[in-house]
């Protein structure tokens, strides 16, 4: 492995894991009150837009950036997409492959959040929102619908006014999943393609509740991508 000085965008497993194979930087936005810190070096906080990022990577001699930030965090990707060629530093975004319906799936794919919400009463009166804690406002003009909502940190207003909320962190058991949908007598299921672990998909097939799957925003243009752990090294590797 070259001896170079490398910056993971992180916060998620995948950027755990690569800061675990080699020595990096790895920044975390700070919006989680008890993050999951990788091993290493790691930095909190935002950078200051485009103009702070480019500052960063060259004040702190970055050779290279790898982007393992959420598939959703779209600002931040743009943010790396448009710093690292200003500051001349090569940049890869490492994603985990998104999931894929089976065909006993009851899926619907919409493009947005917004979409999400306009497709949700038709489908179901109770909900289960696992798209996150930011994202709960666009659900929240929908009185006619219950809502239980998973997430690390409690979701900030506005929100659904008829509302439960669990603070809880994963990963969680197919049997867990499907004993909560059961017990919140969950009809529709909202989540975001992250891709990853299946088990709230799993547990949602065999209990036949429709998915509303809110589609990943796309990447920069001609970004090199990496789906996993090992490409993100070889990459780097490659780099020396």
């Amino acid at each position: 492995m070259p001896d170079l000085r490398v910056l993971v965008l992180g916060g998620t497993t995948e950027g755990r894991a690569l800061a675990g194979r080699m020595p990096v930087i790895s920044s975390l936005a700070g919006r989680t009150s008890a993050p999951l810190l990788p091993p290493g070096e790691v930095r909190i906080g935002g950078f200051g837009g485009v103009d702070g990022l480019v500052r960063y990577l060259r004040e702190a001699l970055i050779d290279a950036v790898v982007d393992a930030t959420h598939p959703f965090a779209a600002a931040m990707t743009d943010h790396a997409a448009r710093a690292c060629p200003a500051a001349g530093v090569p940049l890869l975004v490492l994603r985990r492959p998104g999931w894929t319906a089976r065909p006993e799936d009851v899926w619907h794919r919409v493009p947005s959040l917004a979409a999400a919400a306009d497709v949700v009463p038709a489908l179901g009166e109770r909900v289960f929102l696992t798209t996150g804690r930011q994202s709960i406002a666009a659900f929240a003009a929908l009185d006619g619908c219950w809502f239980l909502s998973r997430s690390v940190g409690p979701p900030a207003p506005p929100v659904p006014r008829r509302l439960e909320v669990v603070l809880d962190r994963g990963p969680f058991s197919l049997e867990a999943e499907r004993e909560l949908l059961r017990t919140h007598r969950i009809d529709v299921l909202v989540t975001k393609d992250s891709g990853g672990a299946t088990a709230k998909l799993e547990a949602a097939r065999a209990l036949r509740i429709p998915v509303v799957m809110v589609d990943r925003p796309p990447l920069p243009a001609g970004v090199p991508t990496a789906a996993t752990v090992d490409e993100a090294v070889r990459w780097v590797g490659q780099l020396g």
